[in-house]
């Protein structure tokens, strides 16, 4: 999305009543680069109006800049500045709380003691019940270190809390999961796996994130081989996931066949490697890769894959897809006719898409097209309503036809906030379980229709 890197805010503005006075301010203000949200009238009068608009600049300077047009202004007056977002996060903005009112002394005996003491047997006799009567079934532990948060870097795991608040706010508010951060103080890969081994009854599911690599390989790999619930690193497989999902919208627009041309990735940290395997394993060819890191293009070899260099996939992949954070390194004259270029670092692409359409590309996106909200809720949700023991490669795949399928003809991927891309997303995880014959719950309400 065009405004995931600018600044937001909202200016609270009393304009004179006139006509021509909002549309001369708005003027003034794209005279300057400024760009305009949403406008909302807070009061009408005879000689004035009370409205908060929207502004998005690119930098601390720009918005002050912005705010000294509004100033200028002479029809205009600038009330207040607020900064939204700060606002939302006052407090947090997540909650755990009770799905009962407890107003009377007959439900505290059913809630709590003494009536508890018998559900608390139930499961000790048969521990497979806890699922049934208690919120397991619908927990999952968002878990970080705070090392690779964002393109910000080593923030440390409190700095981080604000995006595990929103993962947890996603889950919760799109399919229904009650996800729960969890900030580890340490990064040592011992530590860390055997504190999440030793939380992990709490939970149906443990969603890893942003812990950089390469320790986030070994993290992910080594509480697959010791729990018996889903675990699975976001930054790796659900981008991987959204990415693949744009791809194949991106070929069906290109008339490219993924299966038949090379497909080159630039940069394998969690996310390229993660991509790379993914391709490998939908569509049955070693991907090219390269890296700056030897012990990346070690793991890359591994998996099957080829390593390779910036120039030999740039002069020979017909498909390239760049997660370096290194901005601008992909050049125009790198780019060759007809190539398929998804330059997905942020804030800035390894080139910009504009750039490459007009060096021959036949498709060109950024990562704004990308966003990891149309993966990770819905294979979560699948995955615990299926209760298996892990998220296979087959049902990511089926994940990201899921969101291939549901967009719009002519756009990369669906909205995130269409609630009907997380339910087939959820469907076609629970699906490929059922198939793979790994669901240890029902699911024929997933399928009644």
């Amino acid at each position: 999305m065009w405004w995931e890197n600018k600044m937001m805010r909202t200016f609270r503005v009393r304009l004179k009543q006139k006509p021509g006075v909002i549309g001369h301010l708005l003027a003034a203000i794209g005279e300057v680069r400024g760009l305009i949200g949403e406008i909302k009238t807070i009061q009408m009068g005879s000689a004035a109006v009370v409205r908060d608009i929207v502004v998005f600049a690119d930098t601390p300077e720009h918005m002050h800049e912005l705010m000294q047009v509004v100033r200028n202004d002479p029809h205009s007056e600038l009330i207040e500045v607020r900064d939204d977002v700060l606002e939302m996060h006052q407090g947090g903005k997540i909650a755990v709380t009770s799905r009962y009112k407890i107003d009377t002394l007959s439900q505290l005996r059913r809630v709590y003691t003494p009536g508890v003491a018998e559900v608390c047997l139930k499961i000790k006799d048969n521990p497979e019940v806890a699922r049934r009567f208690t919120s397991i079934s619908h927990l999952v532990a968002i878990v970080t270190d705070g090392t690779a948060v964002l393109g910000l870097g080593d923030i440390g795991p409190q700095a981080s809390m604000p995006v595990m608040e929103g993962k947890a706010a996603l889950m919760s508010c799109l399919v229904g999961l009650s996800g729960m951060p969890i900030l580890l103080g340490t990064k040592d890969v011992d530590t860390i796996v055997e504190t999440i081994v030793q939380i992990s009854p709490t939970f149906s599911a443990i969603q890893l994130e942003d812990i950089s690599a390469p320790r986030c390989f070994d993290i992910e790999d080594r509480l697959k081989e010791r729990l018996d619930i889903p675990v699975m690193h976001d930054d790796q497989h659900g981008t991987a996931v959204v990415v693949t999902a744009g791809l194949i919208n991106a070929a069906k627009m290109a008339d490219v066949s993924l299966k038949s041309e090379k497909i080159g990735v630039i940069g394998l940290g969690a996310a390229g490697m993660a991509i790379s395997k993914m391709m490998m394993h939908l569509y049955g060819k070693a991907t090219l890769g390269a890296d700056i890191a030897e012990h990346a293009l070690a793991r890359l070899k591994k998996e099957g894959g080829i390593p390779s260099t910036l120039e030999e996939i740039m002069s020979t992949c017909k498909v390239v897809i760049a997660t370096t954070g290194v901005p601008g390194l992909i050049k125009p004259e790198m780019v060759r006719p007809g190539q398929i270029i998804f330059a997905l670092s942020n804030p800035t692409p390894e080139i910009e898409p504009e750039e490459a359409l007009e060096a021959g590309a036949v498709f060109a996106a950024d990562g704004k097209s990308v966003n990891n909200i149309l993966g990770f809720p819905g294979i979560f949700r699948g995955a615990v309503d299926a209760n298996v023991n892990r998220i296979t490669n087959e049902m990511l795949v089926a994940a990201a036809k899921a969101i291939a399928d549901i967009a719009s003809p002519g756009e990369l991927v669906p909205s995130p906030l269409d609630r009907d891309v997380h339910k087939n997303v959820a469907r076609a995880v629970a699906l490929t379980a059922l198939q793979m014959g790994m669901n240890r719950e029902d699911l024929s309400h997933y399928f009644d229709d």
